[in-house]
């Protein structure tokens, strides 16, 4: 499962926060506007129950008590019924038979104890207030709270739709406030990709936030002793290297008089001349690979550089066919990149070819959006899975990714391919080529 990010996370935490918070405040608001209502309704519902009482008590203390036209005389509206229980019978405008009223009310009632019940009726919520009158007779009043029960459903309607407007100005808050709060972090990320470009004059303003200031202090200052570092690394490589040539060229020069005079040799010594000066050759180019290495690390100097022509001339001077150079449809010819380090890629991918891959087939030019793609195929046994990555460290040949010997190559071409690659933002990589063989393909982001 996929871990949130520092900002999903906060703003989830935002939007969760105002969320509780709202629902919380919304339920105490309901429930303390609710009660309200109802006390409120209650006591209204009470003095106008104890008012008709009144009334209906005044009609009866007649000598010819008219119980219907005591009921009639009382001003009820259309949200109260009034209910007379009379010697055991039931009196109303209606047909009701006090069927309304609860068992339990109706026995406080008789009693003698005025009593209050809230009860559902033909699924309506009523209440029923009960007032005895005499011995004999009881007055009921229902009054509905059919209004008052719509009122709550509108008030918990409009406090869920803000609480959910709440929690997503939290979720707004809390990603505008970690936008805000992470573009340090930003400028710290996009400082290290430049520096993992090769870009090591990239430095961080410690002005920029005083909360931040130790930490571009301390980037910086590791900044710094990086590329000091990689600077000695340099030096002591370019160093190393010039120092071999001289003895380098001496040693190829012998073994030129050594190779020239081959014929008034014995077999032996003329195996071991020859011997003698494929190895220089090797150590020639294993320095001159070297000092490649030790430049690799400085930034790119991208320019126009016409790529199709690039790799054409690559074939040429390997006596290879132009042909084999193919441009995409799509794909301009023009590409800014970094002249020198792209003609070393292509050659350095046809050499692998031709020495590892039974030769190249095709060297194809083409375009991932704003990325320029490089693949070079070739015919021979592929590479397995488990060394495609170790292929690319320096000093590897072969299976094994410490292997050293055998061969005429010095284990660096295709770690400078990587290095030219990642140099430019992109990455080498290699796969199995469909008509069989393998596939080289090196990336170049922002160069088409």
């Amino acid at each position: 499962m996929r871990r949130l990010g520092l900002r999903a996370r906060v703003t989830a935490a935002f939007a969760v926060g105002a969320l509780l918070l709202s629902a919380s405040m919304a339920l105490v608001s309901y429930e303390l506007t609710r009660r309200t209502l109802l006390d409120e309704r209650e006591r209204t519902v009470l003095r106008a129950a104890y008012y008709d009482a009144a009334v209906v008590r005044a009609g009866l203390d007649t000598e010819n008590p008219d119980v219907g036209e005591a009921l009639r005389a009382l001003d009820t509206g259309t949200s109260r019924r009034a209910v007379l229980y009379l010697n055991n019978e039931w009196y109303g405008r209606a047909a009701d038979n006090g069927a309304a009223i609860p068992e339990r009310l109706r026995g406080l009632v008789t009693a003698g104890e005025p009593a209050v019940q809230r009860v559902r009726v033909a699924d309506q919520p009523v209440m029923v207030v009960g007032v005895p009158l005499s011995e004999s007779a009881s007055f009921y009043e229902i009054a509905s709270l059919r209004e008052l029960e719509q009122t709550f459903q509108i008030l918990a309607l409009a406090l869920t739709a803000v609480a959910i407007m709440v929690a997503g100005s939290g979720a707004a808050l809390g990603w505008y406030a970690t936008r805000h709060g992470l573009r340090p972090l930003t400028a710290v990320a996009d400082a290290a990709e430049r520096i993992a470009a090769g870009d090591f004059t990239t430095r961080l303003t410690p002005d920029t936030d005083p909360d931040l200031t130790r930490l571009s202090t301390s980037f910086n200052r590791m900044v710094d002793e990086l590329a000091q570092r990689i600077d000695r690394d340099r030096r002591f490589a370019a160093d190393v290297s010039h120092e071999l040539r001289s003895p380098l060229q001496t040693l190829a020069a012998a073994a030129s008089v050594l190779s020239r005079r081959r014929k008034n040799q014995d077999e032996r010594t003329a195996t071991a001349a020859r011997l003698v000066a494929d190895e220089i050759d090797r150590f020639q180019q294993l320095v001159n690979d070297l000092l490649d290495l030790a430049r690799s690390d400085q930034p790119v100097h991208r320019e126009p550089v016409d790529l199709a022509a690039l790799a054409r001339q690559a074939c040429r001077d390997r006596n290879l066919s132009e042909s084999m150079v193919r441009l995409a449809a799509d794909t301009p010819a023009t590409w800014r990149v970094d002249q020198r380090r792209v003609a070393q890629v292509l050659a350095n991918l046809l050499d692998n070819a031709e020495r590892y891959g039974a030769g190249p087939v095709s060297v194809r030019l083409s375009r991932d959006g704003d990325t320029g793609v490089v693949e070079v195929d070739d015919e021979g046994p592929g590479v397995p899975v488990e060394d495609r990555e170790a292929i690319f460290d320096r000093f590897v040949r072969g299976r094994a990714a410490n292997y050293r010997g055998g061969g005429d190559g010095t284990g660096l071409g295709l770690a400078l391919v990587a290095q030219h690659a990642a140099a430019h933002g992109g990455d080498a990589s290699v796969s199995d080529r469909p008509e069989g063989g393998a596939r080289f393909r090196i990336t170049l982001p922002g160069s088409v």
